[in-house]
């Protein structure tokens, strides 16, 4: 190739930019045709939705998953790559007295041919005087820009941190829903066991009246009032079915599951484990809000975002104030009228000298907008802070409402068994048992609630401090 002369250097030049530019539109192409069907309204248009089966998953594997196919994600990531695009695009402005100088040329070519009629009348168009060809390459080079470059490309980099940072920002969103969804479904399958328990007892319950009332030890009463508690059980087994049905819907929203990837049940499955173990899939914090705050108040994504960005206006601030200063750029150009060749250069610096006050006025609304970006920090921190002490309140108020509830568990236990034997010796009404059913069912709730509640709260703490969330070996704990 150094042997080539000058021009035809020049034309192997050009001929890789157009290599180059029919590289980026063939893809252009390519990304409009595999995308084309997903904005025709046919209902054949539609993707087939792949069967998912994560029956018996641990939390774990149901994050990951969401991870991958949450849309959302996809479009945070989209947001990343058009962040560095953008920075490309002011790289490729950059001056000669840039970290990229050789992105500071512009280079055009031009060609054109003319004739000419031999006299100016509009009646004879038909004859012309033929002129010459003429071809031309020109290069122009911004040499100096004083910062204006650096700036925006400072800008746009914060920029492209707060774009990633946003990615990881919906990452811990999707955790949190994940979390909270799974959570919901593990309590609303055990509160579901809970109901068809109470129905078995009410059954039980039944037929022991109705002997009672054949044998003559019991009344039309007992036996009616034994129905009606079956009943209000059998209505119970089916209002917790219907939560367990919903909350597996919800967490295969959480997961970017579509519907016609199969039913919950299909997908996610409804745990195991009953109302007499509790799943900890996340660990048990002891820190307080002001140690969880500190770590966040510099971790968490929401509060780096707000920071890019306050840095982002600053560097802007910088681009509004180097614009009011002139360019300096230098240019040469080859030329060629058949049969002659014939060069040129220049160079020269511009400097406006009146836009009307447009410039300035550009400074201080980038100033006001570096204000905002403050502002913006100070009101990221109250929101962290706020939101970090609900969590942190709602975990200690569901670790302590799980400790009393576990005391009042083991108490109604004991009752019911008391009341079921005084109840066979007739010592006991059916009032008696009725109640001593209705308040373990109520302690098994109130016990499944605050566990999960405590489960829910750590994923929400996790996701708030930008930590990495952490599985310890799921295991179903034995109540206490």
């Amino acid at each position: 190739m150094w042997g080539m002369n000058r021009v035809e250097r020049m034309l192997v030049f050009l001929l890789a930019a157009a290599l180059a530019g029919c590289g980026t539109v063939r893809r252009a192409r390519d990304a409009q045709t595999r995308l084309a069907p997903r904005g025709a309204d046919r209902a054949d248009a539609a993707r087939p939705a792949p069967q998912v089966d994560l029956r018996g998953a641990p939390l774990r594997a149901l994050v990951e998953f969401a991870l991958t196919n949450r849309p959302s994600m996809v479009s945070a990531a989209l947001d990343v790559k058009d962040a560095r695009l953008a920075l490309r695009q002011i790289a490729a402005d950059a001056p000669i007295a840039s970290a990229t100088p050789w992105n500071a040329a512009d280079v055009s070519a031009t060609t054109g041919y003319s004739e000419t009629s031999p006299q100016a009348k509009f009646d004879d168009l038909g004859h012309t005087r033929k002129g010459k060809a003429t071809a031309g390459l020109s290069v122009d080079l911004l040499v100096w820009d004083f910062g204006r470059n650096a700036a925006d490309a400072r800008a746009q980099a914060e920029k492209v941190v707060a774009a990633e940072l946003a990615l990881v920002r919906e990452g811990y969103a999707v955790f949190d829903e994940v979390s909270a969804g799974y959570f919901a479904l593990v309590r609303n399958a055990a509160l579901y066991e809970v109901a068809c328990t109470n129905e078995l007892e009410y059954l039980a319950h039944l037929a022991q009246a109705e002997d009672r009332l054949a044998l003559g030890e019991a009344k039309e009463v007992d036996v009616t009032r034994a129905r009606l508690d079956l009943a209000k059980a059998r209505q119970d087994v089916v209002a917790a079915s219907n939560d367990v049905v919903t909350a597996g819907t919800e967490l295969m929203a959480a997961m970017g599951v579509e519907a016609g990837s199969g039913t919950a049940a299909s997908v996610v499955g409804v745990p195991a484990g009953g109302f007499a173990r509790r799943l900890r899939a996340l660990p048990e914090s002891a820190a307080d809000v002001s140690a969880l705050y500190a770590l966040a108040v510099t971790n968490a994504p929401d509060m780096r975002i707000a920071r890019a960005r306050l840095r982002a206006a600053s560097a802007e601030v910088d681009a509004a104030v180097a614009d009011l200063m002139p360019k300096v750029s230098a240019s040469v150009s080859l030329n060629w009228v058949d049969p002659l060749w014939y060069w040129n250069w220049g160079a020269n610096a511009a400097q406006a000298l009146f836009t009307g006050g447009r410039r300035r006025t550009a400074v201080d609304r980038a100033v006001v907008a570096l204000e905002a970006s403050a502002a913006s920090v100070s009101a990221a921190e109250q929101q962290l802070s706020h939101d970090l002490s609900l969590a942190v309140a709602e975990r200690d108020n569901a670790a302590e409402a799980r400790r009393t509830a576990q005391t009042s568990l083991r108490e109604a236990r004991e009752n019911l068994a008391l009341v079921k034997a005084q109840y066979d010796l007739g010592d006991a009404s059916r009032v008696d048992f009725s109640d001593a059913v209705s308040a373990l069912a109520r302690a098994c709730g109130d016990s499944l609630s605050a566990h999960y509640r405590a489960q829910t709260a750590e994923a929400r703490i996790f996701r708030l401090t930008g930590s990495d969330p952490v599985y310890p070996e799921e295991e179903w704990i034995l109540d206490e």
